[in-house]
């Protein structure tokens, strides 16, 4: 009994950081959602929501999609190479040279990428210096370019760090097999790699999908015209109006979208296991 009860309170610290700082916020956001003026419940919120806000939400999964297959591609190509890679320097650069991004903060990432890619950034700076466009041919790439950039250059290294470890951990058998037998290394990187750690990089991407979904520095630095992110509407509903019930509602909206690709994973796990 006593053992028992000092379990308890050793996990009772943990339970309650998650209950007051996670659990509760959320279903106060929720009922907030559903709560209209007068203090009765009903469906208003949501309604508006997606009366204005119909295309930002389109615009928020088609942003995220997008990343999230770049990364993808980014993730595996990086890790294939550190597993797969014949050139010991190569290997050594890209092994230091990738993780970078990874230990810098999203506002900072905004603010960079924001001078990075203005009309009179450094990027066409440094391209006009080397003649590869005149000055009129410069344009801004501070829109949805920008917000896919910013986002795959911060959480490639987060996914690729877990693929790469994943691929290091493949039996070297089946590698050296594969290559004696003909394969080139990017038939062995799909046909065998791939599908070997095709379970760390969904729960990587899943992870950086859920990530992307709450960032609020990126889209308000980088792409301030419409549409937007659901973040963006967020911050704008609670400081220009207030509309604390309105920002629920796009909170939710935002919970299922997420919820809902952690849900098929979860559902593609349980069918493995079963």
């Amino acid at each position: 009994m006593s053992k028992r009860l000092l379990g308890i309170l050793l996990v009772l610290p943990a339970l309650a950081v998650i209950a007051f700082l996670f659990i509760l916020p959320l279903v106060m956001s929720a009922v907030g959602a559903f709560r209209v003026e007068g203090g009765s419940f009903g469906w208003d919120n949501f309604a508006k929501t997606f009366d204005l806000y119909t295309n930002d939400i389109i615009f928020t999964v088609v942003i995220i999609a997008i990343s999230t297959v770049l990364i993808g591609l980014a993730s595996v190509a990086i890790g294939g190479y550190l597993t797969l890679g014949e050139h010991p320097v190569a290997v050594a650069i890209l092994r230091w040279l990738y993780r970078w991004p990874m230990f810098i903060p999203f506002i900072v990432v905004g603010q960079v990428l924001r001078t990075f890619l203005a009309k009179n950034g450094m990027m066409n700076n440094v391209a006009i210096s080397l003649g590869l466009m005149t000055p009129l041919e410069a344009q801004s790439l501070l829109d949805w370019r920008g917000i896919v950039i910013a986002f795959v250059w911060k959480q490639t290294p987060f996914v690729a760090l877990l693929v790469s470890g994943a691929m290091a951990s493949v039996d070297r058998g089946t590698i050296e097999a594969a290559r004696n037998l003909g394969a080139s290394r990017l038939r062995v990187l799909i046909e065998i790699l791939v599908p070997q750690v095709a379970v760390t990089l969904t729960v990587g991407l899943i992870l950086s999908f859920v990530t992307m979904m709450s960032v609020l520095s990126v889209p308000l630095m980088i792409n301030a015209q419409s549409p937007t992110m659901l973040t963006a509407d967020i911050a704008f509903r609670v400081n220009a109006y207030g509309d604390y019930g309105v920002a629920n509602a796009l909170g939710l909206v935002s919970l299922v979208l997420a919820s809902s690709v952690a849900w098929i994973y979860l559902r593609q796990s349980l069918k493995e296991r079963a």
